[in-house]
């Protein structure tokens, strides 16, 4: 086992919390801006995409007090593209979580061979994320 590089890991956890807090905000923004007939289900899955990442800025807030960091109130920077069609907002969905991915692709990076419990946690989040796109891909598909 190698030694944990802990200020690399607390930088990537406090990025990757900004990152999901973000998600809140996006995902709740884009539930509400939905419209036409499909709106209920797509609505459905915005508002739990938006729990669901605030229960990953939890996690990763959990780990990285865990290792001594002190939690961001910041949230990653977002832009407003003033698209709201279902297809780009969609689009825009899917770009997050290729990023999300990426994020937890580089803790797991930093973290293989320091720490199970750390390259669990990364394995676990990249899983979810990698489903994320699967199925934002699916919903895509109709509009391609």
């Amino acid at each position: 086992m190698k030694d944990l590089d802990q200020p690399k890991t607390i930088s990537l956890l406090t990025t990757i919390m900004e990152f999901e807090l973000a998600g809140v905000v996006l995902y709740t923004h884009y539930s509400l801006m939905v419209t036409g007939p499909n709106r209920i289900p797509i609505v459905a899955f915005f508002k739990a995409q938006a729990t669901e990442s605030l229960l990953h800025a939890q996690q990763a807030g959990e780990i990285l007090t865990g290792l001594e960091g002190h939690p961001s109130l910041r949230i990653a920077p977002m832009e407003e593209t003033y698209k709201h069609s279902v297809k780009d907002i969609l689009q825009e969905s899917f770009n997050h979580e290729k990023k999300a991915l990426d994020l937890y692709k580089d803790l797991l990076d930093v973290v293989t061979d320091a720490s199970v419990y750390l390259e669990e946690f990364a394995r676990t989040m990249i899983g979810t994320e990698e489903l994320h796109t699967i199925e934002i891909k699916k919903m895509l598909r109709d509009f391609i």
